[in-house]
């Protein structure tokens, strides 16, 4: 698993879209609006506008879904967009989040950024083919571009949006848009607040994952609960960047055929199942390993326990499907 930006020349539309590329282009109906007709919240240009200056969209940053994302395929064709596939339990998301989103508002309506929830939208995740998150990709007149997986530093994504734009004005795709009601430039920015800085440990850790040095990171984070052992968010950035590490050098093909192989190899179900956890599947890595803990004793059930309870941790034990997850685990084992 590599972090390394594409190039322009580089950038092709490796996931399959066809389907919602084909209902993007599809001529508008009668009076409807550019994006998606009634309730997209956005307004069409002037007759014959080539460059989308007139324009108007909610924001900058838009909530997508897999109901919604035809409007963002039809903005495509005037700005690139830039596809945020995260999660609320994604520590790196959080991470890389913020940063996409001042880098959009600092273009200044030449890129939007599309929020892809993984947890709610089953469709655009498998359409993107996200094995991991955050995922980010591209669009450009209603085609998909993979750009990176997992959280960069601010420079090396501030490339990436200038690969982009450079690749979207070599397909014509070059316009402007504006935000409806939006306030002046230096009003916004006055009114910015200034992000907190990170504890030192989570600082380590999150510049060791910039590196690829998850060994790092995860001792950072054990550092952190060390100190302090109601630090919620060391303990969620520990089980993502353990789950990381176990999954890096690996490819989903072989961990998928490996668990097809052997429905009862316990250490191939838990490959699979941080597959599933990684790509937004959390219902389903949940019932894969349940499915197991009555099936075996020992070791083995003990390392399924640990797992899980690794999950619970990574997605919120608040979360609905973990409430039910824990009480089910809770059957299982007493």
């Amino acid at each position: 698993m590599t972090n390394v930006p594409p190039t322009p020349s580089g950038l092709r539309g490796a996931v399959d879209l066809s389907s919602l590329v084909d209902r993007a282009q599809r001529p508008p109906q009668p009076g409807g609006a550019a994006a998606g007709g009634p309730g997209s919240g956005v307004a069409a240009g002037a007759p014959g506008s080539e460059t989308g200056a007139d324009l108007t969209v909610p924001s900058l940053v838009l909530d997508v879904t897999d109901q919604t994302f035809q409007d963002v395929l039809q903005l495509s064709m005037i700005v690139p967009v830039i596809v945020d596939i995260w999660a609320e339990w994604c520590g790196p998301c959080k991470q890389l989040s913020p940063i996409l989103e001042q880098l959009t508002a600092e273009y200044d309506g030449r890129v939007l950024l599309a929020k892809v929830d993984a947890d709610t939208n089953p469709q655009l995740v498998q359409a993107f083919q996200a094995q991991s998150i955050p995922t980010v990709a591209a669009l450009i007149g209603g085609r998909p571009l993979g750009l990176f997986v997992g959280a960069l530093p601010e420079a090396q994504v501030r490339d990436v949006y200038e690969q982009v734009l450079a690749a979207a004005a070599e397909n014509g795709v070059s316009g402007r848009v504006t935000v409806d009601g939006a306030a002046p430039a230096d009003a916004v920015e006055q009114g910015e607040p200034e992000p907190e800085p990170l504890p030192p440990h989570h600082q380590a850790a999150y510049d060791a994952i910039e590196q690829g040095d998850y060994a790092t990171a995860i001792q950072e984070y054990k550092t952190a609960i060390a100190q302090d052992p109601h630090d919620q968010m060391a303990v969620a950035g520990l089980a993502q960047v353990s789950l990381l590490d176990r999954l890096n050098g690996r490819t989903a093909d072989d961990i998928r055929a490996a668990a097809a192989a052997g429905p009862s190899d316990v250490q191939a179900q838990l490959a699979v199942a941080d597959l599933d956890i990684s790509g937004g599947h959390v219902d389903d890595a949940f019932g894969r390993l349940l499915d197991l803990v009555p099936t075996v004793f020992g070791d083995e059930r003990e390392a399924l326990r640990v797992r899980l309870v690794e999950y619970f941790e990574l997605i919120g034990t608040e979360d609905p499907r973990v409430v039910a997850a824990r009480r089910r685990l809770a059957s299982a084992l007493y």
